[in-house]
C-alpha cells in the first residue's frame, strides 16, 4: 500500500490498471489489486501419481529403518529413501483392478546394492511362530565376505506391520532362526533378506523368500 499527495492526476478513486485509489482517513492511498488464484484441477495422471505415492509411502513406513540406510547410494539430493520411493511408485505399486492400487510383494526390495546377496535361500516354517532361514555360504564371490551381516524382514501387509531381524548373524553361518511375536501366529508373512558389510557401508539387493503362514 502506498500514499500520495498530489500527483499529476491528483487524487482518484477506483481502479486504474493494476492499482486501486481510495481516500482513507483523509489520505490518498493506492493499493495493488489482489492476485486472482485459480484452483488447479489435477489431471488423471497427477491423480494416479498421488495414489501411487500414497500406497508406496504407506508400505515403506514400517521398513523405513532398513530402507533409509541400504537402498542404493545417495545421489545428489536424493536419499536412499527417495530412491526407494521412486522405485516403489514405478515398479512395485500396481493397479488392483478396481480403480485403486496395490503392492506387488514379489517386487519389493528392502535394500539395493552391488554386494553379493543370499545364495540358494530357503525359508521353512516351524512351531511357535518361527521361520528357519537357510542359505549357502558364498563368501569370496565378488566382494562377499564371511563377516557380512544378515538382515531379514517379515512383513504382514494386512496389518501394515513389519518385523526386522538384525541379530548379527553372519554370511558364513548359513542359517538363522526368525522368531516372530506370538500374536502373529496364523498370519501370512512376506519374507525378505539381504546382506550388508560389517561396516554397513555396502549392501546387497535383497531377495524375496515368498509368503509363509506362521504357526
Amino acid at each position: 500500500m502506498a500514499t500520495f499527495d498530489k500527483g499529476i492526476l491528483g487524487g482518484f478513486n477506483g481502479k486504474v490498471g493494476t492499482v486501486i485509489g481510495v481516500n482513507w482517513r483523509g489520505k490518498n492511498v493506492m493499493r495493488s489489486l489482489p492476485t486472482s488464484r485459480r484452483k488447479r484441477i489435477p489431471t488423471e495422471l497427477q491423480k494416479e501419481q498421488r495414489l501411487r505415492f500414497g500406497v508406496a509411502v504407506a508400505f515403506l513406513n514400517p521398513i523405513r529403518s532398513v530402507v533409509s540406510r541400504f537402498f542404493g547410494q545417495e545421489q545428489d539430493d536424493k536419499s536412499p529413501m527417495n530412491l526407494a520411493t521412486s522405485y516403489y511408485i514405478t515398479e512395485v505399486v500396481e493397479p488392483d483392478g478396481s480403480g485403486g492400487f496395490t503392492i506387488n510383494t514379489a517386487k519389493v526390495l528392502i535394500s539395493k546394492g552391488d554386494l553379493q546377496g543370499l545364495a540358494n535361500p530357503a525359508a521353512a516354517v516351524a512351531a511357535n511362530h518361527v521361520v528357519n532361514l537357510t542359505w549357502a555360504d558364498n563368501s569370496g564371490q565378488g566382494a562377499a565376505k564371511a563377516t557380512d551381516k544378515l538382515i531379514a524382514v517379515g512383513y504382514v501387509e494386512t496389518m501394515g506391520q513389519a518385523v526386522t531381524f538384525e541379530d548379527g548373524v553372519l554370511r558364513d553361518a548359513t542359517a538363522a532362526v526368525l522368531t516372530f511375536p506370538a500374536y502373529m501366529a496364523g498370519m501370512d508373512v512376506s519374507l525378505y533378506a539381504t546382506f550388508v558389510t560389517a561396516s554397513e557401508e555396502k549392501a546387497a539387493t535383497s531377495v524375496y523368500l515368498g509368503e509363509v503362514t506362521l504357526t
